[in-house]
């Protein structure tokens, strides 16, 4: 694979399925070239999630205990959506389409911006966590950490795709 094409990890949140806006979500990801190399439905368990918020995201160390509870009670809620996104420089593109972790301070025109809203100060009044739609992977390091947490490589497609013929 060439240096600038990355794999990279999207959850659709139980708030985006719920929703069913996930189709609306996913064809801005394949407008601006990204391709689909993995999907699945899955309900995963609080051990799941440690793995994934604290153990590659030190959800955690950075933002306590508190907020680590409350992310994973809003993702066992129902089942996620996950999938990994191929393309040219794909991580930065999808933290760009996806915006802010914020929904109150997403720009608009990006998906949080565009499909939620709430802020991290109403998630601490309530102590709720805040349905943002979707996660995407920070970086290079936790995106190789994440897909082959979510994803087994028997379940990670190549294939070509018409656009392909000008980035390869």
């Amino acid at each position: 694979m060439a240096t600038h094409i990355q794999r990279t990890l999207i959850l659709f949140k139980p708030d985006a399925v719920q929703r069913g806006v996930v189709g609306e979500i996913l064809t801005r990801f394949e407008r601006v070239g990204l391709k689909i190399i993995g999907t699945k439905m899955i309900a995963p368990d609080r051990e799941h999630y440690y793995k994934h918020y604290e153990e590659i995201g030190h959800v955690i160390s950075r933002r306590g205990e508190n907020t680590f509870n409350n992310v994973v009670a809003l993702m066992t809620q129902g089942p996620v959506i996950a999938m990994v996104l191929e393309g040219v420089e794909a991580i930065e593109l999808v933290r760009k389409l996806v915006g802010s972790t914020e929904p109150k301070t997403a720009a608009p025109g990006t998906i949080r911006g565009d499909f939620s809203h709430m802020s991290f100060g109403y998630g601490d009044e309530t102590n709720k966590g805040i349905p943002n739609l979707i996660h995407a992977s920070s970086d290079a390091d936790d995106a190789e950490k994440e897909v082959a947490h979510w994803f087994s490589e028997q379940e990670l497609y190549d294939y070509s795709v018409l656009h392909e013929k000008y980035t390869r």
